[in-house]
C-alpha cells in the first residue's frame, strides 16, 4: 500500500484579493501526474480543502474535476477530512456518490465512532490498510461547557477529549485488524500539536494560541503507524518522529512562506516496513518580499527583472525619508515586466501622517488576536485580568470561525 498525504489545499485563497485559481489548478494537475508517476494507492487529504465554508464556484469546479480525473486511476481510494475552514456539511453531501468513487469523505465527528475506520483494500479485495479518518474535532466534540471553569479547566478538558476520542477510535481498528490480519494503521487529524511551527500571516497561531497547542505526542495511541496530519502550513515532523508529520500547505499561503519548500509525503508500506519520503512541490507563482531603502527596492526590482521574475511582490520602506509617491515610483519601475506588487508598507508616511500610539500600524499589519490586545491596552485593563478575557475571546472566535453555514 502505498499513500501520499497532503493538506491544506485552501482552494479558493486570495493573496491581497489577487485570485490564485491558475496556481491552484496547476497544483492539482501536478497532483494528478505524481499520483500516476509514483503508482500511489491511496490520497489522504488532511482538511482545509477550501478556505472558506462557503467555497467559490471556481474553487468547486476545481475539485471536482480533480476528484473525476483521479478516478479509475492507479490511485484506488481518496480519504478527505474536512478542516477547521471546511463546512462538514458542505463536504459531506456529495458523500454517498463520492463513495461510489472510492472517495471516503469524513466532514465531522459521527455519533458512531465506527464511522471514522475505513479498511481500505487492495485490486484484489483483500484489507490492505485500516484508516482512523478523524477530521477536525471543534470544541464542542471535546468537552461539555460549565459555568465557572478556569482557563486550566477548559485546555485540559480539551486535550482529554481529544485523547479519549483517538483512544476510542484507534481501539475499534485495533479489533478490526484483529479480524483481518497485520495490516497498517493509519489515522488523520487537523490540529495544532504542541511545538508546532508556524508562519506570520498564516491565520493558523491567532485563532489557536493556548490550549490547543499543547496538543502533545502522547495524546496519540502508539500503534498508529502512520499519522496524516492538517492545519500547519510548515511541513514538519511531530516530537522528531518520522512517522508523525504535518505535510504543510502545498502553496504558501502568504509571503512569509514566500521562501518556503512545499511537499508532499509518500508513506511506502511493504509487509511490515515502512519507508516515508517526501516530494517537492514546484513554486507555480514566485512570491518575493522586499525591504529596504528607496535605492534598495529598486536594485532589488532590477536584479529580478535581470532574472527574467515573474514574482508577486510585498515591499516594505524602511528608509529615513519621507517619500509619498512611493507606489508610484514601483508601479513605474514594473512597467514592462511580468512582476507585480501585491502590497506596499510606507511606514515613514504613516509615521507623519498618524501621531498617535501605534502609528506604524496599519490594520492589515494586525491580525484578530492583535486588534483585541490594543483594545485591552486602550481600555487599561489589568494585567491580572487580561488572561481569562483573552481566553474567553478566542473561544468565541473559535465558535464563529467553527460555525457551520450550511447545516440545518
Amino acid at each position: 500500500m502505498k499513500i501520499l498525504h497532503t493538506s491544506d489545499w485552501h482552494l479558493g485563497r486570495s493573496l491581497y484579493n489577487r485570485k490564485r485559481y491558475d496556481e491552484f489548478a496547476a497544483f492539482l494537475g501536478w497532483l494528478a501526474e505524481t499520483l500516476h508517476n509514483e503508482q500511489i494507492d491511496t490520497l489522504l487529504v488532511a482538511g482545509d480543502v477550501f478556505d472558506t465554508s462557503t467555497p467559490s464556484n471556481r474553487a468547486q469546479e476545481l475539485y471536482y474535476q480533480f476528484l473525476g480525473r483521479i478516478a479509475g486511476s492507479h490511485c484506488r481510494h481518496v480519504v478527505i477530512i474536512a478542516g477547521n475552514h471546511d463546512s462538514p456539511s458542505f463536504l459531506e453531501a456529495p458523500k454517498a456518490l463520492l463513495k461510489n468513487l472510492n472517495v471516503h469523505i469524513i466532514g465531522e465527528k459521527p455519533s458512531d465512532a465506527a464511522d471514522e475506520v475505513l479498511v481500505l483494500k487492495d485490486r484484489n479485495g483483500r484489507p490492505a490498510a485500516i484508516v482512523c479518518a478523524i477530521p477536525y474535532l471543534r470544541d464542542r466534540d471535546l468537552r461539555t461547557v460549565e459555568a465557572g471553569e478556569s482557563i486550566e479547566e477548559k485546555g485540559s478538558k480539551l486535550i482529554d477529549g481529544l485523547r479519549s476520542h483517538y483512544e476510542e477510535v484507534v481501539s475499534i481498528a485495533r479489533q478490526m485488524r484483529a479480524e483481518t490480519g497485520d495490516i497498517p494503521m493509519i489515522a488523520t487529524g487537523h490540529l495544532f500539536a504542541a511545538g508546532g511551527q508556524t508562519v506570520d500571516g498564516d491565520g493558523v497561531r491567532e485563532l489557536y494560541v493556548g490550549t490547543l497547542a499543547q496538543i502533545g505526542v502522547d495524546a496519540f495511541p502508539p500503534d498508529i503507524d502512520y499519522l496524516a496530519l492538517g492545519h500547519l502550513h510548515v511541513p514538519q515532523k511531530l516530537g522528531g518522529q518520522d512517522h508523525l508529520r504535518y505535510s504543510g500547505s502545498p502553496l504558501p499561503m502568504g509571503f512569509g512562506e514566500a521562501n518556503h519548500e512545499k511537499q508532499v509525503v509518500i508513506v511506502d508500506f511493504n509487509g511490515c516496513t515502512m519507508s516515508v519520503s517526501t516530494r517537492p512541490v514546484p513554486c507555480f507563482q514566485p512570491l518575493a518580499r522586499i525591504n529596504g531603502s528607496l535605492s534598495e527596492i529598486m536594485a532589488k526590482i532590477g536584479e529580478l527583472q535581470m532574472a527574467g521574475s515573474n514574482a508577486w511582490l510585498e515591499i516594505e520602506y524602511t528608509g529615513t525619508e519621507i517619500i509619498t509617491d512611493l507606489r508610484e515610483q514601483v508601479d513605474a519601475a514594473l512597467s514592462g515586466s511580468a512582476m507585480e506588487c501585491q502590497r506596499i508598507k510606507n511606514r515613514r508616511v504613516l509615521e507623519g501622517a498618524l501621531a498617535r500610539a501605534f502609528a506604524e500600524e496599519t490594520l492589515d499589519d494586525l491580525n484578530i488576536q492583535d486588534v483585541f490586545l490594543r483594545c485591552l491596552d486602550q481600555n487599561e485593563i489589568n494585567e491580572k485580568e487580561q488572561p481569562e478575557l483573552i481566553s474567553a475571546y478566542q473561544e468565541i472566535v473559535r465558535s464563529i470561525a467553527e460555525t457551520d453555514l450550511h447545516a440545518e
